[in-house]
């Protein structure tokens, strides 16, 4: 194809003789034109491949520059009229090549009285009968020419330059179907001159929106990222139609308004944004208060999930008709739900799979405002009567995944509603438990079979359910029904129904793999991410069995492999920033886990072993520091300031893992020592003596005393410890009666 392009043909080496640079490139003088009789009885006799055939031989053949131009214009006016062959444009494209339509098209003196743009538009009419043919539309003489195409469509456009923008928008068009062309366009400020000549209305307007359209789909991200002024622009002036018109129209841009609602950056953050929002929500609001058909309709509740995908409920109003917007919302997603899934014809179902996934969408955020405290946008009443109204939606939920073949399994539409599922079981843990304890062999079946083969599930069309962010992944069906099973395991049914359907094995495989991605960046640690969050409830999972199936923990090997794990990763995670809760997940568990596994190899004072209790110590000594106490010249006990920002979620932990410590200490001989080292009970005793005591609430004395007495009782030296830091005193001034008692016998 190069040598095509850049192969200097007779006619080629003739023309630019004629036409030298940088004068004029033709002048056709007047009377000079002898039009060949045999083009001219071609032209009659409408053959328009023979006539090209004949062109092209006069192109050959032609004795001066005046026969050329018209065998020239012919070809274009043949091109033009969209019947060539694919044959005879390849033929054109041997005989006149990509030179000489640069040069028309960098020439900007037209041949006496012709309009000026006369050159230009002979040189686009060439290029976009070459980009017909996919090769040369990748061709790099074209992909070249896109500046080019965007000057033209940013210009005014005069009633006689039409043909060029049909031109241009041919040649974009064909860029865009081939492999660099998106890329191209995009990185060439094609998406800002597509987004001018739609705001202004230009001609040929709606191929600008096509192209938009197209663009998205395949680059949305590099798309907002590089113009999102532009691309604003253009969600206004939709926004402003959707608003506006009364009729089909309206119900159309529902189809077309998803693809310019971005995920980042969010739309709530910028003014034009939140006005585009604000006009959207009042024209759903017309719409869905409206009475309607199925077909108007279900774009508008698919534009509706688009807008909560992307801004949560923040694009709807607080006050009485936001509240009811937003109750009817859910409430027409729960009907279509019972009306698609509660008997479930296959074909119904299937037409309607992408339907339903917005849906779904709309009742995890009714999901959501139902549990919202701060600012809530649903008055007690509405709340109440949406969760009645969703307890049937996931009723109809369950007996739909009841159905579910084997071979269905690789459906995305079956992801959704397992995820959907998850959303539910995390949050309402009273209803439904029959039918959830009934379903709960297929979801785990489901979890592991998507997480051993990684299975690549089809991505949902637009709006997209399954979050692509971390281990948001199709096949992690397990994110969304971690917590879920956290409550469940709490419960004794459920639980042995998990248990016998081999859960902990596969959580604890997942928690392996999940650690692995976490620190898959050397040197650092990921920001919070679902893998992190997804990590930290399959530890409250883990807790739950430790406390209620110790016997299970001890016969199960795959908890030996997680003990293993556990050892080694928080003396890792513990020194890095913004990472304490997981780190008070881990150090929890493992303390957990270490007073039943207590006689396995891997605690007997390996160096693992011996990191990870001197971490978890670090962890458990550093929460509490002396500060001054509000009115009064003394100190009192307060929460670290590393601690204070994540208390809330680690407060419960620490003191679950005070309690396992203190039952650590008479299973391995050697943790006093590490106790020592950390000087932990000197600080503890500084921090003791410095405070006001009636600062010290109740329940931290009785976490504190009760390591302090295993210490004690276990090993001379750190009795010896208490005692030469006044322990007696200050275990009688905080009246810990065990320490003090222990402390005096001999």
């Amino acid at each position: 194809m190069a040598a095509a392009a850049g192969a200097r043909s007779p006619l080629t080496r003739k023309l630019n003789r004629c036409f030298p640079e940088p004068g004029p490139l033709l002048q056709a003088p007047s009377g000079s034109v002898r039009k060949p009789t045999s083009l001219a009885m071609a032209s009659d006799s409408g053959d328009r491949n023979s006539t090209l055939k004949r062109c092209l031989g006069v192109l050959r053949d032609a004795r001066n520059d005046s026969e050329q131009l018209a065998a020239l214009l012919l070809v274009t006016k043949a091109v033009r009229a969209g019947e060539v062959d694919a044959k005879t444009r390849r033929q054109i494209f041997d005989a006149i090549g990509f030179t000489f339509p640069n040069r028309l098209l960098a020439s900007r003196q037209p041949p006496a009285g012709c309009p000026e743009h006369t050159f230009r538009a002979l040189g686009l009419t060439l290029l976009a009968c070459f980009c017909t043919d996919p090769e040369l539309a990748g061709h790099s003489q074209i992909l070249n020419k896109i500046p080019t195409f965007n000057d033209i469509l940013v210009s005014p456009c005069n009633p006689d330059s039409t043909s060029m923008i049909d031109d241009v928008y041919q040649c974009l068009s064909a860029v865009m179907a081939t492999t660099r062309g998106p890329r191209e366009l995009v990185t060439k400020g094609t998406v800002s001159a597509l987004c001018q000549a739609y705001v202004n209305c230009s001609y040929g307007s709606d191929r600008a929106l096509t192209l938009l359209l197209g663009l998205l789909a395949v680059a949305e991200a590099k798309c907002w990222q590089r113009d999102a002024p532009h691309l604003l622009a253009v969600l206004s002036k939709l926004s402003d139609d959707f608003l506006k018109t009364e009729d089909m129209t309206k119900f159309e841009l529902c189809e077309v308004l998803p693809h310019f609602i971005p995920l980042s950056p969010p739309l709530t953050q910028d003014s034009q944004g939140s006005e585009c929002l604000h006009r959207l929500y009042k024209g759903l609001a017309n719409i869905l208060g409206s009475k309607l058909s199925q077909s108007q309709r279900d774009p508008a509740l698919k534009l509706a999930a688009c807008l909560v995908q992307a801004c949560g409920s923040e694009w709807i109003p607080a006050g009485s008709a936001g509240s009811k917007f937003l109750a009817l919302l859910v409430n027409l997603a729960c009907v279509e739900v019972r009306l698609t899934l509660e008997e479930p014809d296959p074909l119904e179902v299937e037409g309607k799979k992408e339907l339903v996934t917005a849906c779904y969408v709309l009742i995890e955020m009714g999901i959501q405002e139902c549990l919202r405290e701060e600012k809530p946008l649903l008055e007690d009443v509405q709340k109440m009567q949406l969760m009645r109204i969703m307890e049937e939606a996931f009723g109809a939920v369950l007996f739909y995944l009841r159905q579910v073949k084997q071979e269905e399994l690789q459906d995305p539409f079956i992801f959704a509603s397992v995820r959907i599922l998850g959303a539910w079981m995390a949050e309402e843990t009273s209803s439904l438990k029959q039918e959830i304890c009934e379903l709960l062999p297929f979801l785990v079946h489901y979890a592991k079979k998507l997480f051993k083969e990684s299975s690549p599930a089809a991505s949902l069309p637009q709006p997209e359910l399954v979050s692509t962010e971390g281990s948001g992944l199709p096949q992690d069906a397990l994110r969304f029904l971690l917590p879920g099973f956290c409550h469940l395991t709490a419960e004794d049914r459920p639980r042995d129904i998990l248990i016998s359907e081999g859960a902990p094995a596969l959580l604890c495989e997942y928690f392996l793999h999940q650690w692995e991605v976490l620190t898959s960046e050397p040197g650092s640690l990921t920001p919070l991410t679902s893998t992190e969050m997804s990590l930290q409830t399959a530890c409250g999972i883990f807790l739950n069995l430790v406390v209620t199936a110790p016997d299970l923990v001890r016969r199960d090997k795959t908890f030996s492999s997680l003990m293993d794990m556990l050892l080694k990763s928080l003396p890792l995670l513990l020194p890095q920033k913004d990472h304490l809760v997981l780190a008070a997940n881990i150090a929890t568990l493992g303390l957990m886990m270490a007073r039943i596994l207590a006689g396995s190899a891997v605690l007997q004072g390996t160096q693992s072993a011996k990191e990870f209790f001197g971490a978890a110590i670090r962890f458990l000594s550093q929460a509490h520091a002396a500060q001054a106490e509000p009115g009064s010249d003394g100190l009192a006990v307060a929460v670290s300031p590393a601690y204070a920002s994540a208390w809330a979620d680690v407060r419960e932990l620490w003191f679950l893992g005070m309690q396992a410590l203190a039952g650590c200490v008479p299973l391995f001989p050697w943790l006093p020592q590490a106790v020592l080292q950390a000087r932990w009970l000197e600080d503890l005793s500084e921090l003791l003596t410095r405070v006001t005591p009636t600062s010290v609430d109740f329940e931290l004395i009785a976490a504190f005393q009760g390591v302090l007495v295993e210490l004690a009782r276990a090993s001379k030296p750190c009795r010896d410890v208490i005692l030469s830091h006044h322990g007696g005193e200050w275990a009688n001034l905080y009246g810990m009666a065990a320490l003090e008692q222990c402390l005096s016998e001999q």
